[in-house]
């Protein structure tokens, strides 16, 4: 009898892809996990703001976490036998560095930017759904980041307008 990946044995590696991909287990929540999951974020863009690192620095965090979560996430999705499973969270995470790339820190935009995300990553409006059928990892990361221009682009028309 052939083992699902779900139900296969693993190493310590498989161990520290799911605590890292399933953001220390907040994506394994039953209720709202991507929101639970997502929450890192938010003290992730209090840190950048409070050591008021560079947007430069910002986007590059960004790109090496996307990058990373691109074999993350598609090894993830294997060992829960899923496509795009709901407690694979790193996606969310990753968002975080690029909103807080395109506005001007407080804490009305660190909250205004995870309450964006959430919206535009459960909506999902288009194209962002779009970026989903991408194949494997690149799926599972790519909609979560056009969520997150979404959000970002919404906090500078708001910040722009003097909200």
């Amino acid at each position: 009898m052939t083992r699902s990946p779900a139900s296969s044995p693993r190493s310590l590696g498989d161990h520290l892809t799911l605590l890292l991909a399933e953001g220390c287990g907040l994506g394994c929540l039953p209720v709202a996990p991507g929101t639970f999951g997502s929450l890192p974020g938010v003290p992730l863009g209090w840190l950048l703001w409070h050591w008021q690192v560079p947007v430069q620095l910002r986007l590059a965090l960004w790109l090496v976490m996307f990058l990373i979560g691109i074999p993350l996430c598609q090894r993830a999705a294997f060992l829960r036998g899923k496509k795009d499973p709901g407690s694979v969270v790193w996606d969310e995470i990753t968002a975080f560095p690029l909103i807080f790339s395109m506005i001007h820190d407080s804490w009305m935009m660190l909250v205004g930017g995870f309450l964006l995300f959430r919206v535009f990553d459960i909506v999902k409006p288009w194209p962002v759904k779009r970026f989903e059928r991408l194949p494997g990892g690149l799926g599972i990361m790519a909609d979560d980041q056009i969520a997150a221009l979404y959000a970002g682009a919404v906090l500078v028309l708001l910040q722009s307008c003097g909200l």
